[in-house]
């Protein structure tokens, strides 16, 4: 009788685990969203030259994600995102300067921005807008004043002169 309720007993538990454990597996749990660093995308990095400034690179890539102090002519830009349901990703670009001056750079295959949409998002329906503006929508808006358009004949506009480094004082002459 008592070997009976054991063997009982230890069935129970064997069926017990096996019902949480597949219980377990699925329930999912919550995972929170892990974005770090800055998306750097196809197009960005297609902008790069050599021979670009700090300034130029920075406009074009943002801030990088790290900078040390010990390796001065070193920008990386590394970015990481773990999302439920999507694939972890990562990135990494490294911008090599000489001085002031982009000499090269490397770093992993970038995805476009549409790319990145696509990998990104649960159901793979989302459309990312034509960030291009038509004709008519451009004629909606009047033309631009004299100081504003570009010089004849070249249709790019002109490029603002850098500052020339020096502030103005903070107390007014006396």
């Amino acid at each position: 009788m008592v070997m009976t309720a054991l063997a009982t007993a230890l069935g129970a538990c064997g069926s017990f685990n096996h019902a949480t454990h597949s219980m377990s597996e699925s329930l999912t749990l919550y995972r929170p969203e892990v974005v770090q660093g800055n998306f750097v995308s196809k197009e960005q990095v297609a902008a790069l030259q050599p021979g670009m400034t700090r300034l130029q690179v920075r406009d074009a890539l943002g801030t990088p994600l790290l900078v040390s102090v010990f390796h001065n002519e070193r920008w990386d830009y590394v970015f990481t995102i773990k999302r439920q349901g999507v694939k972890d990703q990562s990135y990494r670009l490294t911008a090599l300067f000489n001085g002031d001056v982009l000499d090269h750079f490397e770093g992993d295959e970038m995805p476009s921005e549409s790319e990145f949409v696509h990998r990104i998002s649960h159901d793979n329906k989302i459309k990312v807008p034509v960030l291009e503006a038509t004709a008519e929508q451009l004629a909606k808006f009047p033309p631009a004043a004299a100081s504003d358009a570009p010089p004849t004949g070249t249709g790019a506009p002109v490029a603002a002169a850098p500052p020339d480094g020096s502030y103005p004082p903070l107390e007014p002459a006396r």
